[in-house]
């Protein structure tokens, strides 16, 4: 269910009144009855909110995991008792996907200070589900029908990330993108284009060398073991190459390089997903949105498009 404060609660909601998320997976919400019913009145929807039987327009059931009282979670405010209350929804749901009682998770918004004042010392959703998997290698990846972008480094400083480059760690973040499109998005040979990091990619090292020292490395090496990967290639025309439907997915070496283009083509309807888990997990592309949390004006069209591609993606490994 995300943070109790946002607007996860509301997009739920929304969500569970489209008949087509029911067309293709089962959805049971890890979250809580108080506020999903809150949320329910707001929006105005009839909606029955119930722990057992079948889902269905208008009805959702719930794995209640928190109880808390409307006072303690106000709208778009941060609470104690609210984070931890989100920390909770995610283990509880995670432990059931790891246990197989669950074919994927799809995750609404938290927030970072919240994990915070939960007492857990991770940036994100990834980084926490990553610890709970058992500390496994993942990869963040944003994707949408027409892009899609695999990230080498993520929630860092930019002067932070560019001191995290490595051959090693570009290599990992190719591996792990080919496997997971291989065994999860049903791909015999993904084509993965793999971007550099300076302009023009380095423009033969004018304008710095990462890309002969480090980016053009990895993807040989990675191309050694039978990956269609190719680059690296200036950053500023692969994403429109992509998009174009020339590879199936761009492999960035920083957050805001690979999310800027994909965030203008898929601000709507994009979808996060971490790669190298042991289970599916898909997530809305955008944050709590405090600002208009209670207010009934948020849109489930990233939350959608998150459970449509969890259920192809079950489907896909299956």
């Amino acid at each position: 269910m995300g943070d109790p404060a946002g607007v996860g609660p509301e997009i739920i909601v929304l969500a569970h009144l489209s008949p087509e998320i029911f067309s293709v997976c089962r959805p049971v919400v890890y979250g809580d009855e108080n506020i999903l019913r809150r949320a329910a009145a707001v929006l105005g929807r009839p909606t029955e909110v119930v722990e057992a039987g079948e889902p269905g327009p208008g009805r959702i059931v719930v794995t209640p995991v928190s109880s808390l009282s409307l006072d303690e979670v106000p709208f778009g405010r941060l609470s104690e008792a609210g984070s931890r209350a989100m920390a909770d929804y995610i283990r509880a749901a995670t432990r059931d996907a790891l246990a197989g009682r669950a074919d994927a998770v799809v995750t609404c918004p938290i927030t970072k200070e919240g994990l915070k004042i939960a007492g857990l010392p991770f940036p994100g959703h990834t980084e926490f589900l990553a610890d709970l998997c058992g500390g496994t290698d993942v990869v963040m990846m944003l994707a949408g029908d027409r892009l899609r972008v695999a990230l080498v480094t993520i929630h860092v400083a930019l002067r932070k990330a560019l001191e995290l480059l490595s051959p090693p760690l570009i290599v990992r973040t190719i591996r792990i993108t080919h496997e997971f499109f291989r065994t999860t998005m049903g791909l015999d040979a993904p084509r993965i284009a793999v971007a550099g990091v300076n302009p023009h990619a380095g423009e033969g090292g004018m304008f710095g060398d990462e890309e002969k020292t480090m980016v053009g490395p990895a993807v040989a090496a990675c191309r050694r073991e039978g990956i269609d990967a190719s680059g690296p290639y200036p950053p500023d025309t692969i994403f429109y190459r992509a998009y174009e439907g020339e590879f199936d997915v761009v492999v960035a070496m920083t957050h805001d390089h690979g999310l800027i283009p994909l965030k203008l083509v898929h601000f709507m309807d994009g979808v996060n997903v971490t790669m190298g888990l042991p289970v599916i997990r898909t997530s809305v592309d955008h944050g709590t949105a405090y600002d208009i949390a209670g207010k009934g004006v948020a849109s489930p069209q990233s939350l959608v498009a998150a459970i449509r591609m969890a259920a192809g993606m079950s489907a896909a490994r299956r």
